[in-house]
């Protein structure tokens, strides 16, 4: 559980409400089934129309998942270096087959990390695995994108379709005027809350949860360019020391692996 996120959230709900609660005794005026039901069904109905339903579904889903903890990290990385420095060592002295024992358990559930020690294991060549294993990096990142663009999409028409239940909350009230004035400015505010929920399923759900999707995604593809990199100078029979210099280039000099230190706590 992404705990940072989750207060995040509450806190941001918190305060809304907190100011409703502190300047109205009537809060139950802000709350709205049916502008609800405009800002929100309105912009699935919209993101329906535009997108597949399946990629639109996806999406809501990942909505939820922003709540847990990523599975990259700053840890990770480096235990990725440490990790190809170790199979290095491996190819060094048994050649690219002695891998695939070593391998077998490691790459299970990561499907990148497979299709990578087996294109290293057959025997192709560094600029072979670069070119295949950048191929799959760009496309994997652009499949998983797919939703941070839709709801990026939801974002700009929750707004939209609030402005459209606000229009129809004032001609409602126009066609009243005839009628009691008294009763005008609670419908104007029936009509204004459209609005406020169309900002606040934006700026507080919407654009938040495609941001931190999208940056994990970009976490994702800068490891999996981290662990081809590794894969490569592998192919390529390059010294374990070697690989370890071009990775440590990749990350913060905060994380840089160290062979030697590593063999030091070993023993």
């Amino acid at each position: 559980m992404s705990l940072t996120t989750l207060f995040s959230l509450v806190g941001a709900f918190g305060l809304f409400l907190g100011a409703i609660l502190w300047e109205t005794d009537n809060p139950i005026i802000f709350f709205s089934l049916s502008s609800f039901i405009i800002v929100f069904g309105g912009t699935m109905a919209s993101a329906f129309v535009s997108y597949e339903p399946r990629y639109v579904l996806l999406s809501l889903k990942l909505i939820g998942r922003i709540m847990f903890t990523p599975k990259v990290g700053r840890d990770i990385l480096k235990a990725e270096v440490g990790r190809m420095i170790r199979w290095a060592y491996i190819v060094q002295k048994g050649g690219p087959p002695a891998l695939e024992v070593e391998a077998s358990k490691a790459v299970k559930g990561d499907k990148f990390l497979k299709f990578g020690v087996e294109m290293v294991t057959s025997g192709y060549s560094g600029d072979e695995v670069r070119d295949i294993m950048t191929n799959l990096t760009e496309t994997t990142f652009g499949r998983n994108t797919v939703q941070v663009n839709i709801l990026k999409f939801m974002a700009s028409s929750a707004p939209a379709f609030g402005m459209v239940g606000t229009l129809i909350g004032l001609v409602i009230m126009l066609d009243k005027m005839g009628g009691d004035p008294s009763a005008l400015g609670g419908g104007l505010a029936v009509a204004m809350i459209t609005t406020l929920y169309g900002v606040l399923l934006a700026r507080m759900l919407f654009i938040p949860a495609s941001n931190k999707i999208m940056q994990r995604e970009q976490i994702v593809r800068f490891r999996n360019y981290l662990v081809a990199e590794g894969l490569i100078l592998m192919a390529d029979r390059k010294s374990p020391r070697y690989i370890q210099d071009k990775m440590n280039s990749y990350l913060d000099p905060a994380i840089h692996f160290n062979i030697d230190k590593a063999k030091r706590s070993e023993s």
